[in-house]
């Protein structure tokens, strides 16, 4: 079935290697925007967006995801922008509701030309004494739980090929 949207959903690809560039405004309310249409539990809309594009705050992010990673190298990819997803700790299924808003905010990305990955270890980079210095720092509650983030840019590489589906992904039975 050919539609503009299944289109953009087979499309999609995780890029990691973005430009330096920032992107516009327009595009970042764009993605933030999409994000908050995806369903929440009993419509609560408890997590909380937020876009990071100060330096001083990404290179906490970066070095604070690294540090869980094991790796001294950058989690998100030199991306320009960082989309965190949190939730409070008592919001009723954070992980699903966040899980929904990434993948708005990723779908949304490719639909107006950026590029993005999901990331994770924000779970655990948020339950750090150094997350939660972090999370004060950024006027959030500090009783928030990492969900994930988004490495967001424009792609400074090719995306690779869509990998076959498996045989038995689907099962339908009637």
């Amino acid at each position: 079935m050919e539609n503009p949207i299944l289109e953009n959903i087979r499309t999609r690809r995780s890029i990691r290697q973005y430009r330096t560039e920032q992107v516009t405004d327009e595009e970042l309310k764009a993605v933030l925007e999409a994000g908050t249409y995806a369903p929440t539990s009993r419509g609560m809309q408890a997590p909380f967006i937020v876009a990071v594009q100060n330096e001083q705050i990404k290179a906490k992010l970066v070095k604070l995801n690294a540090r869980i990673m094991g790796t001294d190298g950058n989690p998100y990819y030199g991306a320009p922008t960082i989309v965190l997803v949190l939730a409070p700790a008592d919001a009723r299924y954070p992980i699903h509701d966040g899980s929904c808003i990434l993948e708005n905010m990723m779908l949304a990305a490719h639909a107006v030309g950026l590029a993005s990955c999901w990331i994770h270890r924000e779970k655990e980079m948020f339950e750090l004494p150094e997350g939660k210095a972090l999370l004060r720092e950024m006027n959030l509650p500090d009783t928030l739980i990492g969900i994930g983030a988004l490495a967001l840019g424009y792609a400074d590489a090719q995306p690779l090929p869509e990998k076959p589906r498996k045989p038995d992904y689907i099962t339908i039975i009637k």
